[in-house]
């Protein structure tokens, strides 16, 4: 469950017979409110609704105060105004008894880049003695036909739902179950979801391939007889000291790279790290600094701190004796690495903040440092070792130029972020399938032999063949240029669907299939589904979600999975912005103990999200039994991740299989 705007309303009188309701927010991080009046095709607008106006009656609509952010939308095609960190709506009134009772409530909608809540109320309540004297006249009105529109089409749904589904007591006693909270269940099948375990230890190997990659620089190498020779001088006496003081070396190294890992945790936070995941400008920032890492790469400039620094560095640890000289002797390791490793720290950094987990920098740090210092370790215990490590040559350099393509290859990843964010269309899908194209087919081309840079000329004969490991890689990297070619014209490439921007940027796009939802009301598609015989698939969304066109644009389209939605299961699409009145309005107890009117559908569906499943966030997808109305596995939100989501379908669907029989 998730609260990111905290709201308070306040009535403030005017001079005369007005008065002001002011609504007040605060807006985490990350998250933003959308203003008044983006219209029925649009996300989910502010506006005032007057539940009982007893001596009061309100002037004009109401209007948002504050710093507006325009942004176009192109998947809404339309201009979206919205406020981030604080936002403000006033509705003024007018007084018109000498005394006033006043319920209303403000419904707003937010999200941020990833999901959004259902509309949302804010309600308040106010009465006392007005600065009128004498009751104003009333103005008698006629009665609005369109009043009773509402009723007559719920009660045409509800005919239309009787053809399917017979409503009879005993459908209305098992609606109980239906609506059970099953929160507990979702936690324990939570905990046995491979997926939410993975993401720590897939940073720590990230970590560690990041540090084993660095062993190989080339300005790791003139370390290594420098710790040698160190090392040496003081096992000469005690043999067991030299093996205490190479194990306090390898930890210095992981305390000085594991420091830096806490810092940025605990100077940007959590919070902080979420949001700037999905922020413009870092973004833009981080694709600035890996492209200015994969230059380095290529040769065409190097990065390194001033050699004084570790110049003094080693000097004073080779002047200090005990456990202080090993640490400095440390960190002069890391300053002389730095211009090798700091491309290398800076893409680990990036996967890690970008992450939002405030343990990901720390633990991906540790991951590199520890790789970093195991082989420095081994020679201090074992310094006869050196005449058998390899020789540095040009298959450094190449390994420097493959990383330099990956980086530039990441480096679009956050720019398209930027895309975006800002509706700037230059990095739609098309063009980033086609930017990566290029750079894996130059770096297949590289491997291969066929592209030479800077460091292979003056490197010697370039008339040299490539080794067969090279010529291997350099055809795999062909290969998975070829692969890409299709998702110019639609194909969904499931293997960057995690990189590349949405399906519906693209322009061109020959997979025009698309999946609809079967019904669009809770009880109805579950009663379908018992008499299908089918397991549900319930989602959780809103007109007003962009994520949620997202996930259907990019994954649904996919042919397996829409297989899956449309042959094996009952899908069923809930819309918690639908802003059709219920025919009677619901009155529910929430998590909080508090008692809350429901009036719209879409309410409706936002406490059955919150009430059943604890959450409140779309998009949310559930699989469901159909008869017990338990859930056959964890929860799912927005992933554009193919072959996850596929086994999330197929997990549901074996488990539903699994009980039948």
């Amino acid at each position: 469950m998730m609260e990111p705007v905290h709201f308070s309303a306040q009535l403030n009188t005017l001079q005369g017979d007005e008065a002001e309701i002011v609504f007040s927010a605060s807006v985490d991080n990350g998250w933003h409110v959308y203003s008044t009046d983006m219209g029925d095709d649009g996300p989910t607008s502010a506006s005032f609704q007057a539940v009982k106006l007893d001596g009061v009656e309100t002037v004009g609509k109401l209007q948002p105060r504050g710093e507006v952010i325009k942004q176009f939308d192109k998947m809404f095609d339309m201009e979206l105004r919205f406020f981030e960190h604080k936002a403000c709506f006033v509705q003024k009134v007018r007084f018109t008894q000498p005394t006033y009772a006043i319920e209303c409530y403000l419904e707003y909608g937010a999200c941020n880049d990833e999901m959004c809540l259902p509309p949302t109320q804010v309600e308040f309540k106010a009465e006392g003695k007005s600065p009128v004297t004498k009751a104003a006249p009333k103005e008698v009105k006629p009665v609005a036909q369109k009043a009773v529109e509402p009723a007559v089409k719920e009660a045409v749904a509800v005919a239309d739902t009787a053809v399917l589904v017979e409503k009879t007591s005993a459908d209305a006693s098992q609606k109980v179950d239906l609506w059970a909270p099953v929160i507990d269940q979702l936690n324990t099948l939570a905990e046995g979801n491979n997926l939410s375990n993975h993401s720590p230890l897939y940073i720590l190997l990230m970590g560690i391939v990041g540090g084993l990659l660095a062993v190989l620089m080339p300005c790791i190498w003139p370390i290594i007889p420098m710790t040698v020779s160190f090392f040496l001088k003081r096992a000469k006496t005690d043999k067991r000291k030299g093996i205490r003081d190479a194990v306090t070396y390898g930890l210095s190294i992981i305390v000085i790279y594991l420091a830096l890992g806490l810092i940025v945790s605990s100077v940007f936070g959590s919070d902080t790290l979420n949001a700037m995941s999905t922020n413009a400008v870092f973004n833009i920032f981080l694709f600035l600094l890996l492209v200015v890492f994969a230059l380095s790469f290529f040769g065409w400039f190097e990065l390194a701190l001033p050699g004084s620094w570790a110049n003094k560095v080693d000097n004073k640890a080779s002047e200090t004796s005990g456990l202080l000289s090993i640490f400095l002797m440390a960190f002069t390791l890391v300053l002389v690495s730095f211009s090798c490793t700091a491309p290398i720290i800076g893409l680990l950094l990036v996967e890690t903040t970008t992450s939002g987990n405030w343990l990901a920098p720390a633990l991906g740090m540790f991951g590199f440092a520890f790789a970093l210092a195991l082989p420095f370790t081994l020679f201090a215990l074992f310094p006869t070792w050196l005449k058998q490590a390899p020789k540095s040559g040009s298959w450094m350099t190449t390994l420097k130029v493959v990383l330099g393509f990956i980086e530039l290859a990441f480096a679009l990843k956050f720019l398209s972020v930027a895309d975006l964010a800002y509706g700037w269309h230059i990095l739609d899908r098309e063009v980033f399938l086609s930017l990566w194209i290029v750079i894996f087919g130059l770096l297949g081309a590289y491997l291969c032999g066929w592209l030479k840079f800077q460091e292979d000329e003056l490197g010697g004969d370039t008339r040299k063949p490539m080794p067969v490991v090279c010529i291997m890689g350099g055809l795999v990297s062909l290969a998975f240029a070829v692969y890409m070619l299709p998702g110019l014209w639609g194909a969904p490439c499931k293997a960057v669907s995690a990189f590349a921007p949405p399906m519906n940027t693209q322009d061109f796009n020959l997979n025009a299939k698309t999946v609809e939802a079967q019904f669009v009301d809770y009880e109805t598609g579950m009663a379908a589904a018992r008499a299908q015989g089918k397991p549900v698939f319930l989602d959780f969304t809103g007109f007003g979600c962009v994520n949620c066109r997202k996930m259907e644009a990019a994954v649904w389209t996919d042919q397996r999975v829409a297989d899956r939605l449309t042959r094996d299961y009952v899908l069923i699409s809930l819309f918690v912005d639908d802003k059709t009145p219920l025919a009677e309005p619901m009155v529910v107890t929430d998590e909080q103990g508090n008692t809350k009117t429901l009036r719209t559908v879409g309410a409706k569906w936002s406490y059955l999200q919150s009430h059943k499943f604890g959450a409140n966030a779309q998009p949310y997808y559930i699989i469901l039994d159909p008869v017990t109305a338990q859930p056959l596995s964890g929860s799912r939100a927005y992933d554009e991740d193919i072959s996850a989501y596929l086994d999330f379908l197929n997990g549901g669907l074996k488990r539903f299989r699994e009980r039948e029989n």
